[in-house]
């Protein structure tokens, strides 16, 4: 099996496990994720569908993304 995402867990906690998912939000949009100290303070309690909806990034995009990068989604 391939590299797990459960959506409902933190940005912070996706990004401990899969830091290549880093790169990926990067070129999504997510610019602010490579700021220091942002993953460790806003990431602690942002979650990657309401990060998708502030940034007015299509959620649906974000997961299709991912699924291409190899990864398989838990949606809670």
């Amino acid at each position: 099996m391939g590299n797990v995402i459960d959506l409902s867990k933190s940005v912070y906690e996706i990004c401990i496990e899969n830091p290549e998912v880093i790169d990926i939000m990067k070129d999504l949009g997510f610019e602010d994720i490579a700021k220091p100290g942002m993953l460790k303070t806003a990431g602690r309690f942002m979650t990657l569908p309401k990060g998708a909806a502030l940034k007015k990034i299509s959620f649906d995009k974000l997961k299709e993304i991912l699924v291409n990068k190899g990864y398989q989604l838990i949606d809670q």
